[in-house]
């Protein structure tokens, strides 16, 4: 049962990130990636709130929405293929940016919805 969830989550996380890297991305007249790293720090937030939830979310919930839904949304692999073009296309600035800014925002929002849940439920 546990797999069919996390199945579902990631049918809707997948597309959604697609859909919502392609948006971003065409708004922004830009070579660093907005798009991978706007869904990556919603997923970030989105996961830090369910990590913040604790013991209030239940097991096959946590399955959906964590490991399905966010897991497909987020993606590491695009974020590390997105840095080696911007270095390959020699544009350093923007690719060491891609990896602070990743980092740093995506730690950030994931501690903003640990905290904001946790302290809500408490």
């Amino acid at each position: 049962m546990t797999a069919v969830l996390v199945f579902v989550g990631a049918m809707v996380g997948a597309p959604l990130r697609y859909l919502t890297d392609r948006a971003v991305q065409n708004r922004h007249d830009s070579l660093f990636p907005w798009g991978t790293f706007s869904v990556n720090l919603a997923g970030c937030l989105i996961l830090g709130g369910l990590a913040g939830a604790g013991l209030a979310l239940p097991t096959p919930l946590f399955a959906l929405l964590g490991t399905g839904f966010c897991g497909a949304l987020t993606t590491y692999s695009t974020f590390s293929y997105e840095t080696l073009r911007l270095v390959e296309q020699k544009t350093y600035f923007y690719a060491t940016m891609n990896i602070v800014a990743s980092v740093i925002a995506g730690l950030g929002a994931a501690l903003l919805g640990y905290t904001t849940i946790h302290a809500l439920l408490s």
